[in-house]
């Protein structure tokens, strides 16, 4: 961590953040895209559209896709953008069970990888992509700072980083509603459809101690990034911040 940040885990249970958020989502996997879904009032496939649409076809064919998760943006960069390839790395092997699937079921095996790792220790060689997206992942980095300097690392020289993630809401009326509805309806939904009611908390918890809008571009800064810029989307309830190296 950089030392603003305070350290939200899913279950304060002695394990590192990173291994409480692997377990969390091995456990949730098979209601995650519902869980999106529900968070986001379904908002959540407009926000990534227009993540998507950060892209350059023409600049950006071979992709890493950090979190990856289900691969549903893997699998919708390939069919927005026509890139080359699609690398996806995730903690959880639950999680890329469930992305294989629909990687398969939309025929592209051939150009998505989905592959266990580390977001802080990548395997992949320096300057190997033309792009890096994140999709509501980094706030869950156990060191903020190391894995989006991994990020980088990977990125060739003038590739672009595209991060969407959520945001603390500046509008007070908006945030009321919408943390009544994050903080106190999804966990009771969660209860009932979950059998890790837990997550559905730690994922609003994680909300409110990760830096949004200008504190995260100051970190992206920090870390050696050019151009770094941010769009808030939906009133701030999500933001798309992108960089280049």
């Amino acid at each position: 961590m950089s030392g603003t940040e305070r350290v939200v885990k899913p279950y304060g249970e002695g394990e590192s953040k990173k291994e409480e958020v692997g377990r969390m989502f091995d456990s949730i996997a098979p209601t995650y895209d519902l869980l999106n879904r529900g968070t986001s009032l379904g908002i959540d496939t407009i926000w990534r559209k227009r993540m998507i649409a950060e892209l350059d076809p023409q600049k950006h064919q071979r992709i890493l896709d950090v979190a990856t998760g289900t691969a549903d943006v893997a699998i919708q960069t390939i069919l927005r953008t026509g890139a080359q390839h699609v690398t996806g790395v995730d903690l959880s092997e639950g999680m890329l069970a469930y992305g294989r699937k629909k990687v398969s079921a939309a025929g592209l095996d051939g150009r998505i990888v989905l592959e266990q790792g580390d977001s802080e220790r990548l395997p992949y060689a320096d300057a190997s992509f033309d792009a890096v997206t994140v999709a509501f992942g980094v706030r869950n980095f156990e060191n903020l700072e190391k894995g989006l300097a991994e990020m980088r690392r990977v990125l060739r020289p003038g590739g672009k980083l595209v991060i969407l993630e959520f945001s603390r809401i500046p509008y007070a009326p908006v945030r009321w509603g919408f943390n009544l509805y994050f903080g106190k309806i999804m966990p009771l939904i969660g209860r009932l459809q979950s059998k890790d009611p837990r997550a559905y908390a730690y994922l609003f918890e994680s909300v409110q101690a990760f830096p949004s809008g200008k504190a995260f571009l100051q970190i992206l800064d920090r870390v050696g990034y050019n151009n770094t810029e941010w769009q808030a989307l939906t009133l701030g309830i999500a933001s798309i911040y992108t960089a280049t190296r």
